[in-house]
């Protein structure tokens, strides 16, 4: 009888590259790893040579760069999705896009069953496995770190490292960067490790070595300078002048944004399992990207449309967050935003500096700004009286009036 198939998702690092090696001795298993390249850059340098040397029968590493960017950053950035006021959701919308990689590969090889790292106390465990159970019900989801035997053999990372040591397996782990991190074309994360205590200051000229994708904005160039967006439909297709693919118009955002020192966030979250916590994240060209769009959609976007999407942004960013991409609410609010998005096209300049964003202008040929009716001088178009107005208030003053005399009348 053929051995079962377990698709492990695998960045090489001491978890996976342990718990690869777990999974085939404990489930008696093929271990079939899949690696999304989703931006990560040189981390993915000899990964496939590492999987197979580690024991995998076979390791997928696949560019899903411009898929990222063109069906899932760009949706999401269209219905402005900021997860607590602050966060650009950058670990949170790539997990559906690995996990709906590695049901692919599952079905292609036969495989019964799927495998993550996450740790049982995070938000990733449910990312994966709540698209997998959208996408497909039928595979078994493993996830080591929720099963008592493994946490058991594996109370801290010593363990793991004489574990690795012991069964041959490639790993470098030391202790010159106290914390964890994810990359992707989005943003880069950090946290746990000296992280975990909420008043430790990481924007400090002593832990500046930390950063990967930004300057400190002290650092960036005394000089401003000026960036131009087009947008088509709500969608950044060019920059400067330069047509891009969704892929390319992220890059270049990144490196502009990077140089200038933008993007950086250090909060404090309500991960979905329950508990807060800390994070500290770089998001240059996400910033940039959000910040001009909602300029663009300032000009362009009606009034109640804006508002309506709105008051979904908070709904929508929690389903991102909570791993929610392939549920069918989500899909029934991005036909909404999809909708709201087809008059959002023109161009919009802003002036990066030292870490900030300021606009610097916006047009477009189907703007909603008529200069001659908003004009404080007299109105050549008389698309509007002012005298109007004295009815359109009285109307939205008498409930107010109503109450007024209701409590005054009561205190009597």
């Amino acid at each position: 009888m053929a051995k079962q198939k377990i698709v492990l998702a695998y960045s090489g690092g001491l978890d996976t590259s342990v718990i690869l090696t777990w999974l085939k001795e404990s489930f008696d298993a093929e271990i079939i790893t899949f690696t999304a390249d989703i931006g990560q850059k040189d981390e993915l340098d000899g990964l496939e040579e590492k999987a197979l040397r580690t024991g995998a029968t076979k390791a997928y590493i696949d560019d899903l760069r411009e898929e990222f960017a063109r069906d899932f950053i760009y949706p999401m950035f269209q219905a402005g999705a900021l997860y607590e006021g602050q966060y650009l959701l950058g670990t949170s919308i790539a997990r559906p896009l690995i996990a709906k990689r590695m049901v692919e590969i599952a079905r292609a090889e036969g495989a019964t069953a799927i495998a993550h790292g996450a740790t049982g106390k995070g938000n990733d465990q449910v990312r994966f496995e709540l698209t997998a159970a959208a996408l497909a019900p039928e595979l078994d989801v493993i996830a080591p770190w929720r099963i008592e035997e493994f946490r058991e053999q594996f109370p801290g990372r010593a363990e793991m490292i004489a574990y690795a040591e012991k069964h041959g397996i490639p790993v470098t782990a030391t202790a010159s960067k106290p914390y964890s991190t994810d990359r992707n074309l989005l943003h880069i994360s950090f946290e746990s490790g000296m992280l975990e205590d909420p008043w430790f200051d990481p924007s400090a000229d002593s832990n500046r070595d930390m950063y990967v994708l930004s300057r400190a904005p002290e650092e960036a160039p005394d000089q401003a300078e000026y960036i131009e967006l087009e947008f088509e439909q709500g969608d950044c297709v060019a920059v400067n002048g330069n047509r891009l693919s969704p892929l390319e118009a992220m890059e270049t955002l990144n490196e502009l944004g990077g140089k200038h020192g933008i993007g950086r966030v250090d909060m404090v979250e309500n991960r979905f399992v329950g508990m807060k916590s800390r994070g500290v994240y770089e998001t240059p060209g996400g910033t940039i990207l959000f910040a001009a769009h909602r300029k663009m959609e300032s000009l362009t976007m009606d009034r109640e449309v804006m508002h309506l999407r709105d008051s979904l942004i908070p709904k929508y960013a929690s389903l991102v967050y909570n791993g929610f991409w392939f549920a069918p609410e989500r899909l029934a609010i991005q036909a909404l935003v999809d909708e709201s998005q087809k008059n959002v096209t023109g161009t919009v300049r802003l002036k990066l500096y030292k870490g900030n964003i300021m606009g610097a202008g916006v047009q477009s040929p189907v703007s909603l700004y008529n200069p001659d009716i908003a004009t404080m001088e007299a109105d050549p178009s008389k698309a509007y009286n002012q005298g109007d107005a004295t009815g359109f208030i009285r109307l939205n003053a008498l409930r107010l009036r109503v109450a007024s005399g209701v409590a005054q009348n009561a205190n009597k």
